[in-house]
């Protein structure tokens, strides 16, 4: 090697291979000669059935260094155009302010977080994981909340299950607002299948399905799909007389400024907390909540964390209710969905904490105010206007043209949602 050596003599001298598989030849030696094997190629043999191997090597393109694979990976990047996004449908764009960033989304002491099951070492992050219980706890209107889910749709599936654990004696079908986020009802779907569970997906404008029909409970969106915001009362009291329970999936930022499914009878919500700081991500991840009212508490999946006090007498953080966690239950547990997002859960409750409550119904008046302007545009431009009572959300008359003006917003860099082929959707944000 020369005294100024080449890029390429540099990665021959410690390849990436290297650098991210720890074992080095000398390793492998000893380990296959405790294990009393003369190859890797003879411990696979040993180790992998044949019946699961490939036969052929790999169709795979001539390896390159770390630093040619980082330029072809920027380049590829460089090639995305996202445009503004306001398709809506559960995922709005987000100002994640730098502290957060800077200090949570990229600090390893925060983005390695796993479960904290030894508590004396995690206080900190309990911490968090408690403020965000209690932003959800304050803005659904239910007493518990647990700390964080996989996403939205999962979290709806989970409370499917969850009202059917915790009403043993309810029957019927599981209905679903047609005004629900298209994946959820998918998700909600999928999961039904595979449990047994029927699901009705319906339109509630005219109450539940069914007469008088016991049902095992009801999805509501608030608002919905469609940007509707609808009083979900009647459907709560409608399903509690019909022997079920109510579950509504709901918009964070709306809620600082709308009534509270909770005060409304709701006895579990659901929703996505990735307006509250977390960037979209090109689609996720995303931390999903839930909260639920009194006496439900025992059949909550995921984690909660409760407030105790240690050997002094001070405030101590811990996990509680661990009978239901998936480690000790395993196929009793409430959930095998084991992924809870933390490290986005833990954004979102800092983005409560730096904006407050007065702030976060700031931004939740001025996304609102953003889309009565729109909607007043459109009307004055000769536009229809479907949805009358909205938050952030139209869906707009667009007779046999709407794929030409989702086309004609794209190009303009806006993403707009093509509901079918007369209608449009356009949601905003902060």
């Amino acid at each position: 090697m020369s005294d100024h050596p080449t890029l390429a003599e540099l990665d021959a001298a410690l390849p990436f291979v290297d650098r991210h598989i720890g074992l080095s030849p000398a390793d492998v030696t000893t380990m296959l000669e405790r294990l009393g094997f003369d190859s890797l190629g003879a411990l696979m043999d040993a180790a992998v059935p044949g019946g699961i191997r490939t036969a052929e090597s790999l169709d795979l393109p001539a390896a390159v260094s770390e630093d040619v694979a980082a330029r072809e990976l920027r380049e590829l990047a460089g090639a995305n155009r996202p445009g503004e996004s306001m398709i809506g449908l559960g995922y709005h764009a987000t100002l994640t302010p730098a502290v957060i960033r800077r200090n949570v989304l990229e600090d390893p002491s925060w983005y390695t977080a796993y479960t904290p099951y030894q508590p004396e070492i995690s206080q900190g992050r309990l911490e968090a994981l408690l403020n965000f219980q209690t932003v959800i706890g304050d803005l659904t209107g239910l007493p518990t909340a647990n700390a964080s889910l996989l996403d939205e749709g999962t979290a709806a599936a989970e409370a499917m299950t969850l009202v059917r654990r915790g009403n043993r004696k309810a029957s019927g079908p599981f209905v679903v607002d047609a005004d629900a986020l298209p994946q959820t009802v998918d998700v909600v779907r999928t999961r039904a299948e595979a449990m047994g569970i029927e699901v009705v997906v319906a339109d509630l404008d005219h109450g539940l399905p069914g007469g008088e029909e016991p049902v095992s409970g009801v999805l509501v969106q608030y608002p919905g799909a469609s940007g509707r915001v609808r009083d979900p009362r009647p459907l709560v009291e409608a399903v509690h007389a019909r022997g079920g329970l109510a579950v509504v999936a709901a918009d964070l930022l709306a809620l600082t400024v709308l009534e509270s499914p909770g005060s409304m009878g709701a006895d579990v919500v659901v929703g996505s907390s990735q307006r509250f700081g977390v960037p979209l991500f090109y689609g996720g991840p995303h931390a999903g909540y839930m909260s639920v009212a009194p006496g439900l508490e025992r059949h909550l999946p995921g984690r909660l964390v409760g407030v105790s006090v240690d050997a002094e007498g001070r405030p101590a953080y811990r996990l509680a209710l661990q009978t239901r966690e998936q480690h000790i239950r395993r196929d009793k547990a409430t959930s095998n969905i084991c992924t809870a997002q933390v490290l986005l859960a833990v954004v979102a409750s800092m983005y409560a904490v730096y904006h407050g409550p007065d702030g976060l119904r700031a931004i939740a008046t001025r996304t609102h105010r953003y889309a009565a302007v729109l909607a007043r545009a459109l009307a004055e431009g000769g536009v229809d206007v479907l949805t009358a009572d909205f938050f952030d959300t139209l869906t707009v008359a667009a007779p046999g043209r709407a794929a030409q003006v989702v086309h004609a917003a794209r190009e303009l860099g806006l993403q707009l949602r093509l509901v079918d082929e007369d209608t449009v959707g356009v949601s905003t944000s902060e």
